[in-house]
């Protein structure tokens, strides 16, 4: 297995017809994997810990149902921080939805309107800081339509900075691509 964590999480070996796959577009395969790294190996990790981040990822992943991702994250938050990976296991337990929610502007697109829950972390287990940062992945993750300059200043009233914010929201937008990626990968295994 490579250190590629899109191929350690799809199950993609060297040599393999995905591995083959995958080279085709190997500037594709290194941009990913250099995004990782730069979310989770940051050259300044300030305003965002690296644990922060880890927690993110594995409330993102556990929200998504997929198991390898869900492990991979979870596993690399406990190896940070044990006590924070069950609080933020138990805390995806609560946060599962099947959304999107949200509703769209008036017009054709609202008979797709769509209540759902907006999760609220429990801050006084997880922090202030990562709570808005799990509450604010779940609205993205959830309510993708009801993106509002209101979301973000709930982020900067906990003491987010701006660059942190930027941070966190390309954590959660790279994780559902990665998250998305394995999953297409997985399924081309199973349909060879």
């Amino acid at each position: 297995m490579s250190d590629d964590v899109i191929d350690r999480l799809a199950g993609i070996g060297p040599g393999s017809g995905l591995d083959g796959v995958r080279r085709q577009r190997d500037e594709a395969r290194r941009h990913a994997q250099a995004s990782f790294d730069g979310l989770f190996t940051p050259v300044d990790a300030s305003g965002f810990s690296v644990t922060e981040r880890w927690a993110v990822a594995a409330f993102l992943a556990l929200l998504h149902n997929q198991d390898d991702a869900a492990a991979f994250y979870a596993e690399g938050l406990a190896v940070r921080d044990t006590v924070l990976a069950r609080a933020v296991g138990a805390e995806a337990g609560r946060a599962a939805a099947r959304g999107p929610f949200g509703r769209f502007p008036a017009g054709p697109l609202s008979v797709e309107d769509s209540a759902g829950v907006v999760h609220t972390a429990d801050a006084a287990v997880l922090g202030v800081l990562l709570a808005a940062a799990l509450d604010h992945a779940h609205m993205l993750l959830f309510h993708p339509r009801d993106a509002s300059p209101e979301w973000l200043q709930r982020l900067v009233d906990a003491g987010w900075t701006t660059p942190a914010i930027v941070t966190l929201s390309q954590l959660v937008a790279f994780l559902s691509f990665q998250i998305r990626v394995v999953a297409g990968f997985r399924a081309m295994q199973q349909a060879a």
